[in-house]
């Protein structure tokens, strides 16, 4: 099709084709898949034909090149039709039409195109006489003259105006993440003085109204600019579900997507086959935590980016908040979220609450031993964030870095992150969370970290997080303030009822929860790394030997904690068994520190009439171990070496080597050494041990690598009751608690060997010994 530029020639008098092809679009519609309008974009398949992704099928580059034929014009209108007059262009109907036509195409010649192009630099306007002259000299009639110089105007100018565009599309984004980033200062205002909120007064509306002004303008400019777009294909370009051209931004917050693949593990990108080849939003499978099956979706991270700046906003607001938002409990304790406030003040961000779900939202505050940016760099990395917040996250890994920022800035930063956060009792289902992780810094020294589900409503996820996270403000000792904000909503009919007042009061997965397992972990590193920590028997430890015992036990605990709760790195296969204890088993070949065969894990929790951690104290007391250790039955055991992880001399956070009292000659080079490592806050305790070689013992306590001990730990977790058994004091008084007793045996030393109805009769067997003698010790000391 030959347009005209409405110079000298109006439209009506353009030649046209009467059999030429019409241009078609199609439209693929979809659904929504969740009732958020922000994930059902996020996670909305991908669009196929040519009226599908535009950023992927349509260069912007080929706009006005596409003639109604199909075909492309040439550049410079090399090719013409002879007599192009409206009569010459009506083709007889018949065998021959087809022939006719192509001998009236005329492709003009090198020599041709090169004098047309000379003329048209000098004069793009040629008059009728200047055509004549032109024509004569190259052999052309007047009416081929006329309509290449209009072809060849009308080409100029769709080149011109797709460079317009694509600087204005530009312009445009670039205006919008700036006017986000008013907004955000304007909502979460910082003093410069004080480092504290600032108090805004009437300006806040005005700016408001401002800002409405400038968002009006910025759509009016975006439509302007998208119209050349909009009449060539047929229908508004915002309703194609791909990006836009190469190079120019494809979101209204552009915050410098990462393309090469930065944060993901080998393994995930071979099975998420990703391609960043192209500088488009690529979609990426996501991967169901669930063995049994396997969902693959897409997304779309303009939006994810969108979803995470709203998470924020959300955040800083529940932080800056008080009452009526917030109850507190009145003892210093988390504060409670008024669920009915909640939904008055805030939209909802993930749609609807499921139904059958309960709510559980908590905020808490408190000093931590660290500093803002080093908090920061580990929630940012999925092993140093999992090892931080040890027995709460059986597994993390990065799937996806969506944004990050250019140099070595953490504002801004973007994760698509999925992890298994576990609560260490069998009664208490694991729950497989994939989220977003957005990092900014608020002000200096001041970094706010949110997370939101985005699994919603999907098979094998009983639970979401709405805009949950942490604000972390420098102090001047090298410490940080941390307010942890905590909002989830899960699936209780999957929780057993002992433990669903836990899980209600926030200590199981609350902020209390996620702040209290932060400042122990923070405080062990500071004491552990400091050449003033005492150790209280045995031995001296240089720095690095306590370093070394120091990630044995991390390695103890966590996995102790993955046998119970069937996660982590292993595969476990669930046993069915008659009593009450839980039994797992997995497979293990040549795995450093782990004995090669097939290992049972069994685990059982019930209540006891004592508080969690005089519980704790009474299973730290060497003198009654041998009434309930049957492992280690016969004797007492005294500490080989003892020191403390924490600052706090009366504190049970320990880690210590115990060895059975000597009651022969030998008897001491016949006892095999326990490594213990026991932990505790107010939220509940861990004590984990494990059998261990005297070598690599040595080798550990001299600074060497821990990885060499094998271990198959043992232990114990404890939480508070929250709630009054029948027969027992309540929970305000000398409340009672809930115990989960765990054993990793290797039943066979062959991994392909199965297990027999003996082996599992036996671990039921002594589980059940364990908890019986834990209970006579117990009934023992309340008398």
């Amino acid at each position: 099709m030959v347009v005209g530029d409405g110079g000298g020639e109006g439209y009506n008098n353009m030649p046209m084709h009467r059999s030429q092809p019409q241009l078609i679009t199609s439209t693929v519609p979809h659904q929504p898949i969740y009732n958020s309008q922000s994930l059902s974009l996020a996670l909305k398949p991908k669009m196929e034909g040519i009226g599908g992704m535009i950023g992927e099928n349509f260069e912007g580059s080929n706009l006005g090149r596409i003639r109604g034929d199909g075909s492309e014009s040439r550049s410079g209108g090399s090719d013409n039709l002879e007599g192009a007059s409206g009569d010459e262009q009506d083709v007889p109907v018949g065998p021959s039409s087809s022939s006719r036509r192509r001998q009236k195409y005329h492709r003009h010649t090198p020599y041709q195109i090169q004098e047309l192009e000379a003329s048209f630099k000098d004069n793009p306007h040629p008059d009728e006489k200047e055509r004549l002259a032109l024509g004569k000299k190259l052999n052309l009639e007047k009416k081929q003259v006329k309509f290449w110089f209009q072809n060849r105007r009308t080409q100029m100018k769709t080149q011109l105006e797709r460079y317009e565009n694509a600087i204005l599309k530009k312009t445009n984004d670039d205006l919008r993440i700036q006017n986000v980033a008013m907004k955000e200062a304007i909502r979460a205002p910082i003093c410069n003085n004080c480092g504290g909120q600032a108090i805004l007064g009437q300006d806040l509306s005005i700016e408001e109204h401002h800002l409405r002004v400038e968002n009006a303008r910025l759509r009016d400019e975006l439509s302007r600019v998208s119209l050349p777009a909009n009449k060539f294909l047929g229908r508004p370009l915002s309703s194609y579900g791909g990006s836009l051209p190469q190079g120019i931004p494809g979101s209204n917050l552009d915050l410098a997507v990462g393309r090469n693949g930065y944060g993901l593990n080998p393994m995930d990108v071979g099975l998420m086959g990703l391609d960043y080849n192209n500088g488009m939003s690529n979609a990426l499978p996501l991967m169901s935590p669930s063995r049994a099956r396997t969902m693959y979706v897409q997304y779309d991270k303009g939006v994810f980016i969108e979803l995470a700046v709203n998470a924020m906003d959300e955040l800083m607001k529940l932080w800056q908040i008080n009452s009526p938002l917030w109850v507190g409990n009145g003892d210093g304790g988390p504060e409670v979220l008024d669920l009915d406030e909640y939904l008055r003040v805030f939209p909802l961000i993930l749609g609807m609450k499921p139904q059958g779900y309960v709510s559980e939202a908590s905020r808490a505050s408190g000093v931590v031993m660290i500093n803002s940016l080093a908090l920061v760099e580990a929630m940012l990395d999925a092993n140093r964030w999992r090892d931080m917040f040890l027995g709460m996250i059986g597994s993390s890994s990065t799937m996806d870095v969506i944004s990050v920022p250019t140099g070595d800035s953490r504002n801004g930063v973007l994760q698509l992150m999925q992890a298994e956060i576990q609560l260490v009792s069998p009664l208490v289902p694991a729950r497989h969370m994939r989220f977003i992780r957005f990092c900014r810094q608020q002000a200096e020294g001041v970094w706010a970290v949110v997370d939101i589900s985005i699994d919603v409503g999907r098979d094998g996820f009983m639970s979401r997080r709405l805009p949950s996270g942490c604000i972390v403000h420098d102090m001047p000792n090298g410490f940080s303030k941390v307010t942890w904000i905590e909002h989830t909503e899960y699936d209780e009919s999957v929780i057993h009822s002992l433990y669903r007042p836990v899980l209600r009061l926030g200590l199981g997965f609350g902020a209390q929860k996620w702040l209290s397992v932060l400042q122990r972990h923070c405080e062990c590193i500071a004491t552990i790394m400091s050449p003033e920590a005492p150790i209280d028997d045995g031995p001296s430890l240089q720095a690095g030997g306590k370093r070394s015992l120091a990630n044995l036990a991390q390695r103890v605990t966590a996995s102790f904690c993955a046998g119970v709760c069937g996660t982590g790195n292993h595969e476990w296969n669930v046993i069915n068994a008659p009593e009450a204890a839980k039994l797992l088993i997995r497979k293990s070949l040549n795995n450093p520190g782990d004995p090669s065969g097939s290992v049972v894990s069994a685990s059982m929790s019930v209540w006891l009439p004592m508080q969690h951690q005089q519980l704790l104290a009474l299973l730290l007391n060497v003198e009654l171990r041998s009434q309930w250790d049957v492992l280690f039955p016969g004797g007492s055991m005294h500490n080989m070496t003892l020191f403390s992880k924490s600052q706090d001399p009366n504190s049970l956070n320990n880690i210590s080597l115990l060895r059975a009292n000597a009651t022969g000659g030998n008897a001491a080079q016949n006892t095999v050494p326990v490594f213990q490592d026991s932990t505790t806050d107010v939220t509940g305790s861990l004590l984990v041990h494990a059998a261990v070689d005297v070598q690599s013992m040595q080798v550990v306590m001299h600074g060497g690598d821990s990885s060499c001990v094998s271990i198959l730990p043992s232990g114990f977790a404890i939480v508070p009751d929250c709630m009054t058994e029948p027969g027992a004091t309540k929970p305000g008084g000398e409340g009672g608690s809930l115990l989960t007793v765990g054993y990793q045996i290797l039943v066979n030393d062959l991994p392909s060997a199965s297990i027999t109805n003996e082996s599992i009769n036996t671990v039921i067997n002594l589980i059940n010994r364990t908890v019986q003698g834990i209970k006579n010790v117990v009934d023992s000391s309340r008398q």
